[in-house]
């Protein structure tokens, strides 16, 4: 199982961190709600590979066989090495190469709430709130648990929905 869950882990992690580094010369050319879609899309696509790895598992360890407990532990397994993968990157880009990503981010959001036409009151709230999500993430613990939580639902979701699909009981056997 080590072998199946750290190849597919890997590769998935790999995806999702070249695509974060290809994406890097363009972060101030797209749109925030694009890079969004182009974000989630790489996830998905990173995702796929936890299926492939519970089928590699069922078919070359386990025999054709598979309960639905043991390849959620090979696609729940697959799913934190990818996320680990993504996080890791994430850090890396973030200390090194946009320090500035949470005062862009907060003025991003106070502009858009602007343009939405928010009340004074309201982009004062908003202010407020830019203000204490950037001290909240400046603690590395929390920066690194909210970057966890970018792709890790939707690699929970491959993972449930491939343990489902992928389960197979033992073959009867003809006597």
């Amino acid at each position: 199982m080590k072998k199946t869950v750290l190849t597919f882990g890997l590769i998935s992690g790999a995806i999702l961190a070249a695509m974060m580094m290809a994406t890097l010369p363009f972060v101030n050319h797209v749109d925030t709600s694009r890079g969004y879609i182009l974000g989630y899309t790489t996830i998905v696509l990173g995702s796929l590979f936890i299926f492939f790895g519970i089928r590699s598992y069922r078919e070359n360890v386990a025999g054709g066989r598979l309960t639905f407990g043991r390849g959620f532990a090979v696609g729940i397994l697959i799913a934190l090495i990818s996320s680990a993968c993504y996080v890791a990157t994430w850090e890396v880009i973030y200390y090194n190469f946009m320090p500035n990503f949470v005062d862009d981010y907060n003025a991003h959001m106070i502009e858009k709430a602007r343009a939405a036409g928010a009340s004074p009151a309201e982009l004062e709230k908003k202010k407020r709130e830019a203000e204490d999500f950037k001290r909240m993430y400046s603690n590395p613990l929390i920066n690194v648990g909210m970057t966890f939580l970018e792709p890790f639902p939707v690699e929970l979701v491959f993972t449930l929905a491939s343990a489902g699909i992928l389960r197979r009981k033992a073959a009867a056997q003809t006597a």
